[in-house]
């Protein structure tokens, strides 16, 4: 017997995850207030041309800015994988390419707000400091932008999805007291002009180095790649690759673990996020360490606190619409009494056993959030599909996904734009129940 419970619920941040959950949550019948520090909606897609005070952002005391996005940004999946189930990022006359814009996904972003009323329960210019559970509820409390006092409400269910792309980590470099040049990370770059003529040694190899290397590339006098692990074997012309780091040497020269050795002017750390929820207060039921927020059933829910406190679109290397919507979907069936979640023992029991198959796997806990092994992904989502009383989803999906990297590898320049848009846009029409909204 199912159960037609409705929930007055606070979705923090109205970015991607934030929107499609306030709209699953509405289609199952919850009061929804959705809280969004920023004055529009989509969270990291909103470019924002300032950077922060401190360009390393270890000061405790910089101006912080929230979104991460440099000016050239294109998406590297194309639109048919940036798309909702029952609404389609479809061509527009703004920008028709396959893999758009950022401004092309904000316009999909806030169509997608206007179409589904998300804008009528979302509180602009608010930002959440505190979230704690009191006497069977939850406390919100908030600042509104440009006034000093906090306000606060109560709710009976918490979903966060306020990302974990604006908080940087940093690499610990040896030596890095001996460095004269410059120091920034990837969340304060947004156009190549500053680095006009210098050496320029990039950290990392995920996408923003691989979209910075190459913004930079005509601008720059060289550019280098320190790189743990080039899993996928990608490789640009013109670029000059080295092992990671090994130490900064007193005459202010970089050394790298295969011996070789550069002068150069700018280090840019793209060593990716931390997770970080400062606002919320748990009392050490969730713990969050830099890339590990857990424990967390099914990557939303923490058992000694669910079903009223989840977590929506935290898990990465995986294309976040679709994976959001369908875990929203979840969520909104489980608080309404639709879905009924194992026993708590239970759900640590399955929280227990994801990190042993990790670790039989050779893969450490912090991991835990990432569905970068191809298979569970796959698994992951088809099971939140069924969960949700769907059919299986359309084989098209992962097809497009492998077919990304299989054109990534052999075409690392230019395979957003050598690709077969009729057949594939063929498939994506076919398979999509949305009628044209554009």
């Amino acid at each position: 017997m199912t159960m037609n419970r409705s929930v007055k619920v606070a979705v923090i941040g109205a970015g991607v995850s934030g929107l499609v959950a306030a709209r699953e949550l509405q289609r199952e019948g919850h009061n929804v207030v959705v809280f969004e520090q920023n004055d529009d909606v989509g969270g990291n897609w909103v470019y924002d041309p300032r950077t922060e005070s401190d360009p390393l952002c270890l000061d405790p005391n910089r101006e912080t800015i929230h979104g991460s996005l440099y000016a050239s940004l294109r998406t590297n999946l194309p639109r048919a994988l940036m798309s909702f189930r029952d609404f389609p990022f479809l061509r527009t006359g703004h920008d028709p390419r396959t893999f758009p814009s950022h401004e092309e996904v904000l316009r999909f972003i806030k169509r997608f707000a206007e179409e589904f009323g998300i804008r009528k329960v979302t509180r602009f210019g608010t930002r959440v400091v505190r979230v704690e559970r009191e006497e069977g509820r939850w406390v919100v409390e908030w600042l509104v932008r440009g006034s000093g006092s906090v306000s606060r409400e109560v709710f009976e269910a918490v979903v966060v999805c306020s990302g974990h792309n604006s908080v940087p980590r940093i690499a610990e470099i040896a030596g890095i007291e001996n460095w004269r040049g410059f120091q920034m990370h990837s969340h304060n770059y947004r156009v190549p002009e500053p680095f006009r003529d210098q050496i320029v040694l990039l950290v990392g190899y995920g996408p923003s180095a691989f979209d910075i290397s190459q913004d930079i590339l005509p601008t720059a006098k060289e550019v280098h790649i320190a790189v743990k692990d080039n899993r996928f074997g990608v490789k640009f012309e013109n670029l000059i690759y080295h092992d990671m780091i090994k130490c900064v040497n007193e005459d202010g020269s970089i050394t790298f673990q295969d011996g070789s050795s550069i002068f150069a002017d700018t280090i840019i750390h793209c060593t990716g996020y931390k997770y970080h929820f400062p606002f919320l207060e748990t009392k050490g039921i969730v713990t969050v360490e830099d890339k590990c927020v857990g424990p967390l059933y099914k990557h939303i829910f923490p058992p000694a606190l669910a079903p009223w406190l989840s977590f929506i679109g935290i898990a990465t290397k995986e294309a976040i619409f679709l994976l959001a919507e369908l875990q929203s979907m979840y969520v909104a069936r489980v608080l309404s009494g639709k879905i009924l979640l194992p026993t708590e023992e239970e759900m640590m029991d399955a929280v227990e056993d994801i990190y042993r198959q990790m670790e039989n796997n050779g893969l450490p806990k912090t991991c835990a959030l990432s569905l970068i092994e191809f298979v569970w992904q796959v698994d992951y989502k088809h099971w939140l599909a069924a969960q949700n009383g769907l059919p299986p989803l359309e084989e098209w999906r992962e097809n497009l996904l492998a077919e990304c990297f299989k054109k990534l590898i052999e075409l690392p320049d230019k395979y957003r734009d050598q690709w077969d848009d009729a057949y594939w846009d063929s498939v994506f029409q076919t398979t999509s129940t949305s009628q044209n909204r554009i």
